[in-house]
């Protein structure tokens, strides 16, 4: 087989791991019971060699969950060597540390076998509904009081689920049937993507993927390498605050760049907090890498060869880097804002290459309501638990508009309005684009959103507050404005705080207002037929046109010309 050829099937086989892994991430979603993966995809899914090395993931899924899944797979094979591993075994955990970050992500990992020989490992993530202890409440003061703490132990032996396991995470849950029927779906989601290995195997005659590892690995690698070639060499230094809990966090990132390496180390951020907004180091490093690689690399396949080029550093204690048993619940909050602060880095490095900040962590709606939550067990208030994963704007690009309303940097999908209201006893009385939240530039900031939600029942329910952007909004770049800040409140009209669990009372609506990304460059630069475009689509008020855009609109819904050149001189 000549050398041509060869570079042809390996390509075709690395494809065919993509498409088995993305299968794989499928049969997740379709048999998982908790709306959080079904609807929303909040999950990972890839195969790894025997060695632990990450070689495909799905594209469905979460950075936060498919780049530190990719770094806990080597933790599962220090505590279970490959060598004691059976066909038919499964191992769990859900260690914030060892796993994607917080209790409510179980990480399973199943060795695949072919002819009775260990060739891959796959491993999956999925956010869970409930795990227990105080759960969604970032109050907890420590790791322990946050849920029930798996560690890396065998879910499956021989084919045969551990029943005593089983029944110490239901006694340990609230939506006992929720958990253990997304535990079965991890389950049968890495057993979709070891039967579909072995008929891939089978097809082209493979007894082992070692060659095949090799090949992708050194490929990406080298890829990697020749994208970071072409970067300055240099470093730069970006800081960003954003509202914390009870204090403001203060983000400090040093970007470095030599010939073949992009490092990013977290030194001068703020210090641990003793509320649950805390990530482990594996989850900064998963979205700080997928927000570099975003910029520089976006069209190289993930893989370990990739991660490894790209180094992220902080100290211990600090809040990126928090140590057990550090309360780690809301780490979305911090992880998924990393990304905005690489961009900073790298816009001065690279004037005019990275995008405005963004909303960035999901204003993700967790209600609840019933016996223990907001009242007595009488038989007349539901009893319920709810999720609703929603986004405000993501920052302008410097050649387009903010997306309105996307989960970026985490990619998680919008739960419907009517999966919510099916499941939980809540009416979602409004949801709409939020206009004027985008932040004014020659390229807008993407808009955020209004939600109105209200009880179907006469009953108060809570809101489990886990937002930000709301002091500190997100910041326009080259000129452009700042995003609108994040508001919450009752339809009484009292304020409500961003953070902590509160109750909505009954006959009231809670009201959230989602932030808008932050624009990029001079407003005044902006054509004014994309200013036109934006009134009539009512993402830009008339006033807001005339004031920040310097352009007229005329009572025939055209721009008056001559009025908006003399506004513009």
């Amino acid at each position: 087989m000549n050398e041509h050829f060869q570079k042809i099937r390996y390509q075709v086989m690395w494809d065919r791991l993509i498409a088995l892994v993305e299968e794989q991430a499928r049969t997740l979603m379709r048999v998982a019971f908790s709306p959080v993966v079904r609807e929303a995809g909040d999950v990972s899914a890839g195969v790894f060699n025997p060695g632990g090395d990450l070689l495909a993931q799905a594209v469905t899924g979460t950075p936060g969950h498919v780049n530190s899944m990719a770094l806990s797979v080597k933790h599962f094979l220090r505590e279970i060597p490959v060598a004691t591993m059976q066909e038919g075994d499964a191992y769990i955990t859900n260690d914030p540390w060892k796993g994607t970050g917080h209790l409510f992500d179980l990480t399973v990992v199943t060795p695949a076998f072919h002819d009775g020989k260990l060739v891959a490992l796959f491993a999956c993530t999925a956010h869970v509904a409930d795990i227990g202890g105080n759960g969604a409440s970032m109050d907890s003061r420590d790791v322990l009081a946050e849920g029930l703490f798996i560690p890396i132990m065998p879910l499956c032996v021989r084919g045969e689920i551990n029943p005593w396991l089983m029944n110490l995470v239901r006694h340990n849950s609230r939506e006992p049937d929720r958990l253990e029927g997304d535990i079965y779906a991890l389950v049968a989601c890495n057993e979709t993507g070891a039967s579909r290995l072995q008929k891939m195997m089978t097809e082209y005659g493979l007894a082992t993927l070692d060659t095949l590892s090799a090949h992708i690995l050194e490929t990406s690698d080298r890829s990697m390498r020749d994208v970071i070639a072409k970067l300055p060499n240099g470093t730069w230094t970006n800081s960003m605050r954003i509202d914390g809990f009870d204090a403001p966090i203060d983000f400090v990132g040093t970007l470095t760049i030599d010939d073949e390496t992009i490092r990013l180390d977290f030194a001068g951020t703020s210090g641990v907090s003793k509320f649950g907004v805390n990530s482990p180091l594996c989850y900064t490093e998963a979205y700080t890498s997928f927000g570099i690689k975003c910029l520089v690399a976006p069209r190289l396949a993930n893989n370990a060869a990739i991660l490894a080029r790209i180094r992220v550093t902080a100290p211990e204690n600090t809040i990126v880097n928090a140590l057990y048993p550090a309360p780690v619940t809301g780490r979305s909050l911090i992880g998924q804002m990393l990304p905005d602060v690489a961009f900073g880095c790298f816009d001065m490095a690279m004037p005019g290459f990275a995008p405005a900040e963004g909303t960035a962590a999901s204003w993700s709606l967790r209600m609840g309501g019933g016996p223990g939550i907001t009242g007595k067990a009488d038989g007349k208030v539901t009893s319920f638990m709810s999720q609703s994963y929603q986004s405000g704007g993501m920052g302008a690009h410097p050649k387009q508009d903010g997306l309105s309303a996307t989960p970026y940097p985490s990619g998680v999908k919008a739960i419907a309005i009517e999966i919510t209201e099916a499941l939980a006893p809540l009416v979602v009385w409004r949801k709409e684009l939020r206009a004027d939240s985008g932040g004014a530039g020659l390229r807008r900031g993407g808009l955020g959103q209004i939600m109105e939600v209200g009880s179907r029942e006469d009953a108060p329910f809570a809101i489990y507050a886990k937002f930000d952007r709301v002091e500190n909004p997100p910041r326009g770049r080259g000129g452009g404005y700042n995003g609108a800040s994040g508001e919450l409140e009752l339809a009484s009209g009292k304020p409500l705080s961003s953070k902590g669990t509160q109750i909505v009372p009954a006959g009231d609506r809670l009201i959230v207002r989602m932030p808008g990304g932050g624009g990029l460059g001079d407003p005044a630069a902006r054509d004014p037929q994309d200013v036109l475009d934006d009134v009539l689509d009512g993402y830009v008020s008339i006033e807001s046109a005339r004031d920040v855009y310097r352009v007229v609109i005329g009572p025939d819904s055209v721009v008056d010309e001559q009025a908006t050149r003399i506004l513009r001189a």
